[in-house]
């Protein structure tokens, strides 16, 4: 049984109910809220291992509920799996751009909710030993050790799977990653695996790298790799 505490903000209390009674199966503490409001105040207060967050809130709505935990140094830590009802593919790309760290669209199998919150959490305890040396490649630099990522010097914020995916793709130039390979790499194998949420992740990571953006490379069929 793991322990650790769980947030999940709802406004909708048979979802909340759900959610609740197959985290708890699972050994996790769950504490529930339905709006925007209580789930920001909870946060600072509790600082939770992990928040499920529904976007469709009334009052403060989800991405900004997102928007000020990543914003905040107290809660920019805390992992955010997004719930979205629409499925919208700017909703979700958002939430991204955010910091949220993955996302599940409703209607949901509890089971890949749970897998979802279990590889969040398993990946956000440790990162590769042997893994943690600077990476200097024309204007990028990327430190391991500081979760870091600087463009012609300049720090810039990403997501923890977009820190995973640059990482681990930066180490290996020239090499042709599929995006099951990526998926596996960035959530755990036990995480589904579908072609948009990768390009969903390379999409916001290039966003963010500007100028260094074309570092990352499109194999049409076949996947991405990191520029030679």
């Amino acid at each position: 049984m793991s322990g650790e505490r769980i947030l999940v903000v709802d406004d909708e209390e048979d979802i909340l109910e759900l959610v609740r009674y197959n985290l708890a199966r699972e050994g996790y503490q769950v504490i529930s809220v339905t709006s925007g409001e209580e789930a920001l105040k909870e946060a600072r207060a509790g600082l939770p291992d992990l928040i499920i967050l529904d976007l469709m809130l009334p009052g403060v709505d989800g991405l900004d509920v997102c928007r000020q935990l990543k914003n905040d140094t107290q809660t920019t830590h805390i992992p955010i799996v997004m719930l979205t009802a629409k499925g919208e593919e700017t909703d979700i790309v958002i939430g991204l751009e955010l910091g949220a760290d993955d996302y599940v669209t409703k209607p949901f199998s509890p089971k890949v909710l749970l897998a979802r919150v279990k590889a969040v959490l398993r990946r956000r305890k440790s990162e590769p030993v042997g893994e943690r040396d600077v990476i200097k490649i024309g204007d990028l630099m990327i430190h391991p050790g500081r979760h870091e990522v600087l463009v012609k010097g300049k720090p810039i914020k990403l997501t923890f799977t977009e820190f995973r995916i640059l990482h681990f793709m930066a180490q290996r130039p020239g090499w042709v990653f599929t995006r099951y390979q990526i998926v596996d790499v960035a959530r755990g194998e036990d995480a589904a695996v579908t072609d948009r949420s990768v390009d969903f992740h390379i999409a916001s990571l290039r966003r963010k790298l500007g100028p260094c953006s074309d570092y990352i490379e499109t194999v049409w069929g076949v996947g991405y790799r990191f520029k030679e």
